[in-house]
C-alpha cells in the first residue's frame, strides 16, 4: 500500500529532531492532561508514536485518495449551484476521509475536539497533502485559521467555532479585495453597528480561496472616516446565515479544484473578533504569518511531487539506448531540483519549531505568569519565526517553481501534454509566488532583518553550533559565504540611497537565505548520512549564485537605477 509518508524518510527525520523534546514537553504541559483525555500522551515517546501515526494515515490517505483523484478533480473543479459552492466529486470524498479520520483541529486543544499536536506535525500534514493535491490542499489547510480564532477569540466564541472546525467545518480567510490586494490597508468592506451593537458587513471581496467556506474571518473598515490600517477590525462570518452571494468562482491557471470566488456582502451579520482597530495591524499579521507557513509547506509539496515524477520519468524514458536518467544533463538537474526539496523542507521545519516553541509559551502565559527566561525565550523564538517566515514563502515558493519547469524539462514534449501529472503540478505551482504576499513583499518583510543584522545574528548562531569534524570544511566555506554576504549589505548601505537599497534587497536576501539553508542541511548531514550529497550539491549551486549576486552589489552605483526605470 502506498503511503507518501513513509515512502519519504526525510520527514521522519524531520519529525524525530531533538528539538522536539522541548516542543513536546511544552505542549503537553507536563502531561496533564493524561488522566482527562483518553488519547492524551502519557510521556514524551507515547506522544511522538501519536504523531508518527497520524502523519502516517495521513499519508495512506493522500496516496490513497486524494492523489488518484486530483487529475479529475483539476479537469472538473467546483461549481456553483444555487449560490453555493459544490466541490469536485473528489474533493469531498477526500475530506469525507480526512474528517473520517479525525484530521481536522490537528493543532486545536483537546477540550475544543482538536488533537492538541504540535505546529511540526501539522505542517508536516500539510506537505503531504500538497504533495498529493496542492489545490486541495488550500482547502483542507485553511484550518489554520483556526489558530487566529484560539488565540484572539473570546472563550465563547472559541467554544461555539472551534468544535465546528475539528468536526470538520471548513474555513476561508476574506481579505483581497478588487481595489485591495498587497495593500490591505485599502480595503473598503463596510462593518457597521446597529443600536443592538450587533455588527453587518457590506461591500465585495476577491480572490477569496475557499470562499464559500463555513467560517471565516473577514477584514472590513469598522471605523468610519479612516483610510489606513487603523480603520480595520476582523470579523467572525458564519456562513449558516447565509448573507453572502457567491458572484462567481474564478477561472484559474492552476489549483484549479479550490474554489476561489467573489463574495458580495449584503448585511451579512458577523462577530467583531478581539478588539476593533486591532484587524490588520494584529490579527492579520498573525493569521497571514500562519498562511505563508503553509504555502511553505504546499511549496515543499509541489517541490516533492515535481521532483518524484521527474525521477520516476527519467528512470524509464530511453533515448540512444539508454535511460536518460545516466546523462549528466539530466541528472545534474534532478540533483539540483533535490537539493532544493529538501533546503527548503529544513527551512520549513526550522521555522515550524521556531513557531512551535513561541506559542507554547504563548499558551503558558494564559495560565500563569512567564518567568523572566521564559519570557526572553519566547520574545526570542517569535523574532527568529518572523525573520524566518518570509524567507522561507519566498524561497520555497521559487523553488517549487523552478522544480516544476525542469520536471518539465525532464519529460519533454510529453510533459506539455495532460498525458502527465507533471502538467497540473507546474500550472499549481505558479500560484505560490504570487498569493499571501508576492515574492517581491517576501523581500520587503526580510529586508529588516538585512538591515538591522537580526538574520546575521541567526547565521551566527548556526555557525557556532557544534558539528562532526568531517563537516569543518563546509563550515568554513560557509563562513566565508557569510564574510561575503556581510560585505554585499555594508556596499549597498554606503550607496545611502533608498531606492538602491530596495534594488539590491532581494539579492541580500537570497545570498541570506542561502547561507541558512545551507547551515540546515550541515546540521542534517550531521545526525543522517542521507544529506551529504544533497549538502554538497546545494553548496556548489549557492557558492556560484552568491558569488554572482555580490558582484553585481560591488559594481553597483545609484546613478544605474535610471537603467532600469521605465
Amino acid at each position: 500500500m502506498e503511503n507518501y509518508y513513509s515512502d519519504n524518510p526525510s520527514l521522519k527525520h524531520h519529525l524525530n529532531n531533538p528539538e522536539m523534546k522541548r516542543i513536546v514537553d511544552l505542549r503537553e504541559n507536563n502531561y496533564v492532561e493524561k488522566d482527562k483525555f483518553d488519547f492524551a500522551p502519557l510521556d514524551f515517546e507515547d506522544a511522538m508514536d501519536s504523531y508518527d501515526k497520524v502523519v502516517e494515515i495521513i499519508g495512506e490517505i493522500c496516496a490513497e485518495t486524494l492523489a488518484p483523484a486530483a487529475e479529475d478533480t483539476d479537469h472538473n473543479g467546483p461549481q456553483l449551484i444555487n449560490n453555493e459552492v459544490h466541490y469536485a466529486k473528489g474533493t469531498a470524498l477526500s475530506l469525507e476521509k480526512l474528517n473520517d479520520a479525525g484530521l481536522f483541529g490537528i493543532a486545536l486543544p483537546r477540550k475544543y475536539g482538536g488533537l492538541n499536536l504540535s505546529i511540526v506535525p501539522y505542517v508536516m500534514a500539510a506537505e503531504i497533502v500538497s504533495r498529493a493535491d496542492a489545490a486541495f490542499a488550500n482547502i483542507w489547510g485553511l484550518q489554520d485559521c483556526a489558530e487566529t480564532i484560539l488565540e484572539f477569540a473570546s472563550e465563547d466564541q472559541k467554544e461555539r467555532f472551534l468544535p465546528r472546525v475539528c468536526a470538520g467545518e471548513t474555513m476561508a480567510m476574506d481579505l483581497t479585495e478588487p481595489d485591495a490586494g498587497s495593500d490591505l490597508q485599502a480595503v473598503q468592506l463596510k462593518a457597521t453597528q446597529n443600536e443592538k451593537g450587533e455588527w453587518y458587513l457590506n461591500g465585495v471581496k476577491r480572490f477569496i480561496t475557499n470562499g464559500d467556506a463555513d467560517i471565516a474571518l473577514v477584514l472590513a473598515r469598522s471605523e468610519e472616516g479612516t483610510k489606513d490600517g487603523r480603520g480595520l477590525s476582523l470579523f467572525i462570518y458564519d456562513r449558516k446565515s447565509n448573507a453572502v452571494k457567491v458572484r462567481r468562482i474564478e477561472n484559474k491557471l492552476g489549483i484549479k479544484g479550490s474554489p476561489t470566488c467573489e463574495l458580495v456582502f449584503e448585511n451579512a451579520p458577523a462577530e467583531l473578533l478581539g478588539e476593533r482597530r486591532m484587524g490588520l495591524i494584529k490579527y492579520v499579521m498573525s493569521l497571514m504569518n500562519g498562511a505563508r507557513l503553509g504555502v511553505g509547506a504546499q511549496s515543499v509539496g509541489i517541490c516533492e511531487a515535481a521532483y518524484r515524477e521527474a525521477l520516476k520519468y527519467a528512470h524509464e524514458r530511453e533515448q540512444f539506448g539508454k535511460a536518460i536518467i545516466q546523462f549528466p544533463a539530466v541528472y545534474e538537474i534532478l540533483s539540483v531540483m533535490q537539493a532544493k526539496t529538501e533546503a527548503s523542507r529544513s527551512l520549513l521545519y526550522e521555522t515550524a519549531r521556531m513557531v512551535d516553541i513561541y506559542k507554547c509559551y504563548n499558551a503558558i502565559s494564559e495560565e500563569r505568569k512567564l518567568e523572566p527566561e521564559e519570557r526572553n525565550i519566547q520574545r526570542s523564538y517569535n523574532k527568529k519565526a518572523d525573520m524566518l517566515t518570509p524567507i522561507l514563502k519566498l524561497m520555497s515558493s521559487e523553488y517549487c517553481n523552478q522544480n516544476a519547469y525542469d520536471a518539465i524539462q525532464i519529460f519533454g514534449g510529453t510533459g506539455y501534454m495532460k498525458d502527465f501529472p507533471v502538467e497540473r503540478i507546474y500550472r499549481d505551482a505558479r500560484i505560490t509566488t504570487i498569493y499571501e504576499g508576492t515574492s517581491q513583499l517576501q523581500v520587503v518583510a526580510a529586508i529588516r532583518g538585512v538591515g538591522n543584522g537580526q538574520i546575521l545574528s541567526i547565521i551566527k548562531e548556526y555557525e557556532e553550533r557544534e558539528i562532526p569534524v568531517e563537516f569543518s570544511s563546509l563550515r568554513e566555506k560557509l563562513i566565508a559565504l557569510t564574510e561575503q554576504y556581510v560585505k554585499s549589505v555594508a556596499t549597498a548601505q554606503a550607496l545611502e540611497n533608498a531606492d538602491a537599497w530596495d534594488f539590491l534587497g532581494r539579492r541580500m536576501v537570497e545570498m541570506a537565505a542561502n547561507i541558512i539553508m545551507a547551515y540546515l542541511l550541515l546540521f542534517d548531514a550531521a545526525r543522517n548520512d542521507y544529506f551529504v550529497n544533497i549538502l554538497k550539491v546545494f553548496m556548489n549551486m549557492i557558492e556560484a549564485q552568491n558569488m554572482s549576486s555580490a558582484r553585481f552589489i560591488e559594481n553597483f552605483k545609484a546613478d544605474e537605477l535610471d537603467y532600469y526605470r521605465k
